[in-house]
Parts: structure tokens; sequence; C-alpha cells
């Protein structure tokens, strides 16, 4: 599937248990030695807590370096499209890492998903210490005074007068690798559009330029209402694939709607002697 381009490989480990290794998921999410894409989702059946919380099925994320993600929202969403297909039903409960997430129905194809709270106490992005995470201390070029969130997983946020002339893929990684951020961090460079829109690229990690992400858009908007930089609850987030809509509740819990795709099905061979 895929969502804003953000391409996803789905594996059903609910009936036969699937625990990829690294290697496998590098494979598999190579285009060249595999189906290609940018994370590999595992279904699996809820744990006990999940159950007993009305959760349908968890949702285990895997970056293309084989280490496993804490949240995606383009992958939430793709991934709820399916479970909600496969039951019929409008909106149900997703078990993830960082929670049970509702999902539901939006439109044909539109998936809205409660992606939690957002959070900038520097514990929880995680920070090697503590600093103002609304003036982090880590700059490269232009990109200065970033908004350091966290929405399961860690963002650093920038914002820029004229992002087309921001070469983020360069500018990025050394961001992306300051011992600032023990698990590393995913950059996002936005710019206000007036009217409730800002325009966003993320360079997410293990070290990618995607043309959208979910969480990203999820937590620039909040970056934009703690600077002042927009009074507006309900906010449009403009990526290179397309927009979101990004929807700020009083509890600091984003709501995230957009577009999924499904592509195509099939088996996985030759994974260590295993066909799934």
């Amino acid at each position: 599937m895929q969502g804003l381009h953000n391409h996803f490989v789905i594996v059903d480990g609910r009936k036969f248990p699937y625990v990829p290794t690294i290697n496998e998921t590098i494979q598999i999410c190579d285009v060249n030695t595999g189906v290609g894409g940018d994370q590999l989702l595992i279904i699996e059946p809820p744990t006990s807590f999940g159950a007993a919380s009305g959760a349908y099925a968890f949702m285990r994320i895997i970056n293309i370096d084989g280490q496993d993600a804490e949240a995606c929202g383009n992958a939430t969403r793709c991934f709820a499209w399916l479970m909600l297909e496969e039951t019929g039903l409008d909106e149900l409960l997703l078990e993830t890492v960082v929670g049970p997430l509702r999902c539901w129905r939006r439109g044909d194809r539109q998936v809205s998903v409660e992606m939690g709270q957002i959070s900038t106490h520097w514990k929880s992005i995680p920070l090697a210490r503590e600093v103002d995470t609304l003036h982090v201390p880590v700059s490269n070029g232009p990109l200065t005074n970033g908004v350091a969130l966290s929405i399961g997983n860690p963002h650093i946020t920038f914002f820029v007068d004229d992002l087309d002339h921001i070469n983020v893929a360069d500018l990025a990684p050394p961001i992306q690798n300051d011992p600032l951020f023990p698990q590393k961090v995913n950059v996002g460079v936005a710019q206000i559009m007036g009217d409730g829109r800002l325009r966003l690229s993320v360079f997410e990690r293990p070290g990618i330029l995607t043309q959208a992400c979910g969480s990203g858009a999820c937590v620039a908007a909040r970056a934009a209402q703690l600077l002042g930089l927009t009074d507006k609850k309900e906010i449009n987030v403009e990526m290179l694939a397309g927009s979101v809509n990004v929807v700020l509740e009083e509890n600091n819990n984003a709501v995230l709607t957009g577009p999924v795709e499904f592509c195509f099905s099939g088996r996985l061979t030759g994974l260590e002697g295993r066909a799934i």
C-alpha cells in the first residue's frame, strides 16, 4: 500500500507469526532485491493489554534498516484501511507500541487516525540532556531554533521563509545524528503559508528524504502553534506527494486525516527458505 507515496509492505503475521531478520527487512524494502518500500509493517494479534482495551490488531512498524519504529501516520492509515476493509467496520482501535490508536473512515480511501498526544518534554522525545525544546541548541546553516517534539517518535521541526531554497537532504543528516538525540531524530523543515496552511519536508530516520510524513505533519502543526506562527486548530499540511489534514485538540492530541491506496498483494519468497 501507499499513503502519499509512502510505500509499505504489509505482512499478516497473525496465523503464522513472522519475525523477520534485519537482513530480510533490508532485502524486502530494497526495490533492487525485494518489493521495495519505506517500511515493513506486520499485522499481529493484540497483546492481552490491547485486547482488554478493545484493539483489533497490533501494528508492528520496522524501518528499512531493520530497526523497529514507534509511530508513522501514513503507515497507520494504510494499516487501518486494511483492517477496516477486513472487518467491514467504520471505526476500530489499533494497538501500537505507543498505545491504542482510534482509526475511522473519513471518505473514499480517506482514513483518520488519533495519533496521540504531542509532547515537548525533553525526556519524552528523548533528548540526551535538558534543553529549551522550543529553541533547541542544534543548527546547520539556515536551520536554527528548531522545536523538539514527540508523538511517540522523536522529531525536530525548523521553520524557514522559503522551503524551495532549502536543501533538506544536505542539511538534515548532521542534525539527525547529533548526540543530543540518542535515538536519532526525524528532521522537519516547514514554511508557514497562512490561512491554516503550511508546507513541509521531512528527512526521516534512518536517513531518507520522504515525500510525505504523517507524524511529521502533526508535530509541525503543533510547533507552529507553540511558536505563535498560527492560531489555527485545523491545519492543512502540504508535502511533495500531497496534503494531509491535522486537527490539534485541546489535550494536545493530534488527529491526522489523509488518503490511502492499495497497490498489489502477493507472497514473499526466498526469505531464508521461507515463503510468506
